[in-house]
This record gives structure tokens, C-alpha cells and sequence, in this order.
């Protein structure tokens, strides 16, 4: 399997990392020995973000640098010892996710360093779900984060990110049970308003009828006692045919 300093010269692409050493050094820049069919070059532009008067300032024939591919010639491969943002202007786009460190914190939101030319920002809102005051109360200095691309404006190099993005789908995997301990408490209060109705119906204990109850009520008075409740014991035929021969036998008159 190749690897970059043994791969073709034409499958490098740009900002694969190489290691080489310093052939020779000119006013314009410095030739590089990466391990390749054809030399690595770099422009004296390329030795470091500062201004270089000099190319033996920052390199020196049998040294030992780090370098990037910036684009693959036919006879060279142009290098840079700049490292290379990870992301250009033109790889940011919404929906992308990117991992990177907070490097400064407002009132109204934080700003991560993701590899881009500026770093993006996290407004308060996009921190979290729920309320935030200020960033410090979600993150601070230096914490490694993730987050999601909202939109990007090249023209004002502005980038908005949001970590409550990349949270969404962690909440919504835990409403179904919310639900499902709101339908039960439903279920249970039911079960209790059903076990007070039961409670609260009126028992089947049989009660007298019109005729019933006026004759108890003239036996009652004839032997002194009260009137009988509404709601007591139903006799029963053999009792009732009983309690009506006797009285019928002292009322009517005998023969004799």
C-alpha cells in the first residue's frame, strides 16, 4: 500500500503531509528531496507565515523539514511548510460538522477554532437546549467541542455554528418515554376513578315494595314498635303467607 512518501507523485493530493530533506537553497526558495520521482519545491513565500528576507534565515541544505503539498506539476510538486487550514472558504457549508476548541468566550456566545481561516461562532441560543444566560455557564476556554454548520457569509468571513444542532436527536430519543409515563399515569388515574364509581354504586340488598312496607309497617304499630326502615331484610314467601293467616285469624271472627 502506498503511503505519501512512497506514493506516486500524481495520487499526492493537497495537504497530504510529507517529510524530506533540504537539497539545495536558492534566492527564490529551497529544493526538497520528499522521496518522489520528481523534487519537491518550496517557493521562499511557502517557509513561514512570517516574512522571510532570506531562505537560509529558515532552512539549511541537509535539514530535515515538514512540508505540505500545495499542487502536483509535471516536474515538481509545489510544497509549503505553512500548514494548511483544514477547511477553505469554499469546503464550509451548512450541515457540515466540524470538531474544534474554544478559544474565546462572550457574553453572547462562544468562538471555536475549527481549522478554518477565522473561528466560528456559537451564540448562546445554539449552545444548549433551554435557557442560557451567558457561554461561560456551557463551556469554557479551551474545551474541545462539536458542532454543526448554520450558515456561512464569505463576503464578511462570518461562520455560525450550533451545538444544540448535534443534540436534537440525543432529546428526541427520550420523548416517546415521556409519553409513555404520561399515557401511564393517564391509565393509572382511570384505573382509580373506575375503583371510586365501583365503590360508590348502590348495593343490590333487595328493598320492600309499596304494598310490603305498609304491612310491616301495621304489624310494626299493632305490636308497639317503630316503623321499619326502607332498606332492611325481605322475608320471605313462606314468612310473609305466615305472618298474614295469623293476623288474619285474629281480626276475622270464628264461628263457635
Amino acid at each position: 500500500m502506498a503511503t505519501p512518501d512512497t506514493a506516486p507523485a500524481v495520487a499526492l493530493e493537497p495537504k497530504t503531509k510529507l517529510n524530506g530533506k533540504v537539497l539545495k537553497t536558492t534566492l527564490a526558495g529551497a529544493l526538497v528531496d520528499i522521496g518522489q520521482s520528481v523534487p519537491g519545491v518550496i517557493h521562499i513565500s511557502q517557509l513561514s507565515g512570517n516574512p522571510v528576507n532570506k531562505v537560509e534565515d529558515v532552512v539549511q541544505e541537509g535539514q530535515e523539514v515538514t512540508a505540505w503539498v500545495k499542487r502536483v506539476r509535471k516536474d515538481r510538486i509545489e510544497l509549503t511548510m505553512i500548514e494548511p487550514l483544514a477547511y477553505e472558504w469554499k469546503e464550509i457549508k451548512p450541515d457540515l460538522t466540524v470538531k474544534g476548541k474554544v478559544v474565546r468566550l462572550e457574553s453572547y456566545g462562544a468562538f471555536v477554532d475549527f481549522g478554518a481561516e477565522r473561528p466560528g461562532l456559537i451564540h448562546v441560543s445554539e449552545l444548549t437546549h433551554g435557557y442560557v444566560k451567558t457561554a461561560s455557564e456551557v463551556v469554557k476556554e479551551g474545551d474541545e467541542v462539536e458542532a454543526k454548520v448554520l450558515d456561512v457569509d464569505r463576503r464578511k468571513r462570518q461562520i455560525r455554528l450550533s451545538m444544540k444542532a448535534l443534540q436534537a436527536d440525543t432529546i428526541e430519543e427520550f420523548k416517546p418515554e415521556r409519553e409513555e409515563r404520561k399515557g401511564k399515569g393517564r391509565r393509572k388515574g382511570k384505573k382509580e376513578d373506575e375503583s371510586y364509581q365501583m365503590e360508590s354504586e348502590p348495593s343490590n340488598e333487595p328493598e320492600f315494595t309499596a304494598m310490603q312496607i305498609a304491612w310491616q309497617e301495621a304489624l310494626e304499630k299493632a305490636k308497639g314498635r317503630s316503623k321499619v326502615r326502607r332498606k332492611s331484610y325481605k322475608p320471605t314467601s313462606d314468612e310473609h303467607e305466615e305472618l298474614l293467616n295469623n293476623t288474619l285469624e285474629k281480626r276475622l271472627p270464628t264461628g263457635g
